[in-house]
């Protein structure tokens, strides 16, 4: 197979794989695409990748292609954690604070995420949704009152709130990290 037929037949599948891992690395999918491919140009030597010529056996070139999508996504999501946008009228560099903008926007987008939280808390199964509204509370309750109040022995609650967070993060990672319909992230 010539590199011109390879090109061309894993095209759709770099496409696609790219569209899946850019919204989760901040990185628009056609940057993906292009470090991905200079990345499996630069690294081309007879279908081994750099760090692996010892090797005897080469990987099929879809798996080397999975493997540098992820690998690019990774790095772009260190470099964006990393990076610190330029303002030139600033006379210290902008932290986090000053880039969220006024009291308002920080207030609404806390409303915002409080009412997301509670939603997801509410989608919780079985004795989750009632043992974490229990630990949210803003009265602050201890372990004996929360057995108390949900009939679960005290012992027991410590495994079930780890398997609740759990769920609820799992459940918060998939909803922020899914592009939602036509491309447009949630």
């Amino acid at each position: 197979m010539t590199p011109n037929d390879l090109v061309t037949s894993l095209r759709p599948l770099l496409a696609a794989e790219c569209a899946a891992e850019a919204p989760a690395a901040g990185i628009d999918a056609a940057d993906l695409e292009q470090a991905v491919w200079v990345r499996l140009l630069s690294d081309r030597n007879d279908g081994v990748p750099a760090g692996r010529r010892g090797r005897r056996r080469a990987e099929p070139p879809a798996l080397r292609l999975r493997a540098a999508v992820r690998a690019e996504a990774r790095a772009a999501s260190r470099l964006a954690r990393r990076e610190v946008p330029y303002d030139p009228t600033a006379a210290e560099p902008a932290d986090h604070a000053d880039a969220l903008g006024s009291g308002v926007e920080r207030a609404v987008l806390a409303a915002e995420s409080r009412r997301e939280l509670r939603a997801a808390v509410h989608r919780l199964p079985g004795r989750c949704p009632g043992l974490m509204r229990a630990l949210l509370s803003s009265g602050d309750p201890t372990y004996r009152e929360i057995a108390g109040e949900l009939g679960i022995s005290q012992g027991s609650l410590g495994p079930i709130r780890s398997r609740c967070l759990g769920c609820l993060r799992r459940m918060l990672t998939a909803a922020i990290a899914a592009p939602g319909p036509w491309g447009k992230e949630r």
